[in-house]
C-alpha cells in the first residue's frame, strides 16, 4: 500500500514513520522546504524517543521518503492523510482550519483514481464534511471518500502509543473506505487492538471529548491537592484511593502546576467554542479551562511564599521547562507563565532542561540557561522542580544542600518524599502533601 502524509510535524512524522514500519510505502509532504531537506538527511526536527532510529531505518529500507511537492505524490496513493496544524484562532480560541482546507483543495487537484482522504489532525465536528465538499467542488469527477482518524499519541511515548494503542477510531461511511483503513491497520488487528468504526462527526468528537475528560481529571486532582493542604491529607493517597476504583482509574491523577502541551489547552477551548456554537454549552469543560489558567498563577504565589514572601534579589533554580518529560515541546507549558512572573518580581532565574532549552530560550526572555542541573542550583536561594524528568528524581541531596545558598525546594511535581526531604535538612514545599492542620 502507498500513503501520503501531508504535514511532517509531530503527528505526521510519527504516524508516517510508524506506518512505514508496518511495511507501507509512505511519503511525508511538507511545504517547509528546509524541514524536508533536513529530513532527507536524516535530521529529526523534534525530540521524541526512538523516532530518529525508526525514521532512518525505514528511509534505508526505501519505505519512507520526503517531498515538498504534494501534487506529485498523490497519484496512485491508497490514502492521503491530512496532518497539518489546527492552532487556536486569535480571539475566540476555535481551531483554525485554514491549513486543512487549503490542503483539501490541493489534494482535489491531484487526485487520480479512488483515494481515501483522512483527517488525522484534531478538528472540530463538521470538518470532514467540509473537506469532502471542497474536494467535490474542486474535482467533481474525483473518486474519493473522506475519513476521520484521530490520533491519540502522547509526546514522549508516541511510538509505543502507535504500535500498541488502546484503540483505533475511524470515522468512515463507505465500505470501500473502511476496507482501506482495515488494510492499513492490519498489524494492529492481528494483536486484537479494538477498532471502532463510527460516523465522521462521532470520530471528530471522540478526540475532543477524550482530551477534555483527561484534562478534567488533572484539574480535579489539582483541586483535591489544595484541599489536602488545608485538611492535612496526602493527595498521593487520595489519588491512589480513588484510582483503584476501576470506574475511575489511576492515570492522570497526578497533582501539579496544571496541564499544558499542544493538545489539552487547545482542545478544551475548541470543544467549549464548538459546544457554544451548537447551543449545547459544556460548563464542566469551561470550568476546567478557567481552573487550569488559575492553577499556573497559584503556583507563582506558592513559590514566592516559600521564599519568604518575596523573590526580589534572589536566585531561583528551575529544573524542567517543557510541559512534560521526554519532549522538547514548550507549548502552553506552565513555565511560560511561571518563569516570566518570577523574573518580573525581581528574581534571577537559572534553568536547566534536558531537551527544552533551545526552544525555551526563544520563548522566555531573561533566563540564565545552564549546562546541567547542579550548575543551575549553584548559589540558588530556592529550587523549583517544574518538570519531572527522570534525571531529577535521584539528585544527590547532600550535594544540592551544599551548593545552594539556602535549602529551599519547591517541588511542583511531587518527585520527592516530604519526610525524607525534611530529614535531609530542606525546607520542602510540594503539592497537596505533608501539611498538617495547625491545631493538631
Amino acid at each position: 500500500m502507498k500513503i501520503v502524509m501531508v504535514g511532517a510535524g509531530y503527528v505526521g512524522l510519527v504516524t508516517g514513520a510508524c506506518f512505514s514500519e508496518f511495511g507501507v510505502d509512505v511519503v511525508c509532504v511538507d511545504n517547509d522546504q528546509d524541514k524536508i531537506a533536513r529530513l532527507k538527511q536524516g535530521e529529526i526536527p523534534i525530540y521524541e524517543p526512538g523516532l530518529e532510529d525508526l525514521v532512518r531505518a525505514n528511509m534505508n529500507a526505501g519505505r519512507l521518503t520526503f517531498s515538498g511537492d504534494l501534487s506529485a505524490c498523490v497519484a496512485g496513493a491508497d490514502a492521503v492523510f491530512i496532518a497539518v496544524g489546527t492552532p487556536p484562532s486569535p480571539g475566540n480560541g476555535q481551531a483554525d482550519l485554514s491549513y486543512i482546507f487549503d490542503v483539501a483543495g490541493q489534494i482535489a487537484d491531484a487526485l487520480d483514481g479512488y483515494t481515501v482522504v483522512v483527517t488525522k489532525s484534531t478538528v472540530p465536528v463538521g470538518t470532514g464534511r467540509e473537506v469532502a465538499r471542497i474536494i467535490r467542488e474542486r474535482s467533481p469527477k474525483a473518486s474519493f471518500d473522506v475519513c476521520s482518524n484521530p490520533e491519540f499519541l502522547r509526546e514522549g511515548s508516541a511510538i509505543s502509543d502507535f504500535m500498541r494503542p488502546d484503540r483505533i477510531v475511524v470515522g468512515a461511511e463507505s465500505e470501500a473506505a473502511r476496507d482501506v483503513m482495515r488494510r492499513l491497520y492490519s498489524p494492529l488487528f492481528l494483536i486484537e487492538t479494538p477498532v471502532l468504526f463510527t460516523s465522521l462527526e462521532t470520530a471528530e468528537l471522540i478526540k475532543y471529548a477524550g482530551n477534555s475528560f483527561l484534562a478534567t481529571k488533572i484539574t480535579f486532582i489539582n483541586g483535591m491537592a489544595d484541599l489536602c493542604e488545608k485538611v492535612g491529607a496526602d493527595v498521593h493517597d487520595v489519588a491512589r484511593g480513588i484510582g483503584l476504583d476501576g470506574r475511575i482509574g489511576r492515570k492522570f491523577l497526578h497533582a501539579g502546576p496544571g496541564y499544558g502541551g499542544s493538545c489539552f489547552p487547545k482542545d478544551t477551548i475548541a470543544l467549549v467554542r464548538t459546544a457554544q456554537e451548537y447551543g449545547a454549552p459544556q460548563p464542566i469543560v469551561e470550568a476546567v479551562v478557567e481552573a487550569n489558567n488559575a492553577r499556573k498563577l497559584a503556583m507563582i504565589d506558592k513559590i514566592i511564599n516559600a521564599c519568604g514572601g518575596s523573590v526580589s534579589g534572589k536566585t531561583i533554580a528551575v529544573l524542567g521547562v517543557t510541559f512534560k518529560p521526554n519532549t522538547d515541546d514548550m507549548r502552553n507549558a506552565p513555565s511560560l507563565v511561571i518563569l516570566p512572573a518570577l523574573i518580573a518580581a525581581g528574581a534571577t532565574v537559572a534553568a536547566f532542561d534536558p531537551a527544552g532549552m533551545a526552544q525555551g530560550a526563544k520563548e522566555i526572555e531573561g533566563v540564565e540557561w545552564c549546562n546541567d542541573a547542579y550548575s543551575a542550583m549553584t548559589g540558588a536561594d530556592a529550587l523549583v522542580i517544574l518538570t519531572e524528568w527522570n534525571e531529577f528524581r535521584a539528585l544527590d541531596l547532600a550535594r544540592v544542600k551544599q551548593i545552594m545558598a539556602a535549602p529551599v525546594v519547591i517541588d511542583l511535581r511531587n518527585v520527592y518524599d516530604p519526610d525524607s526531604m525534611e530529614r535531609a535538612g530542606f525546607q520542602y514545599v510540594c503539592v497537596g502533601r505533608g501539611t498538617k492542620p495547625k491545631d493538631l
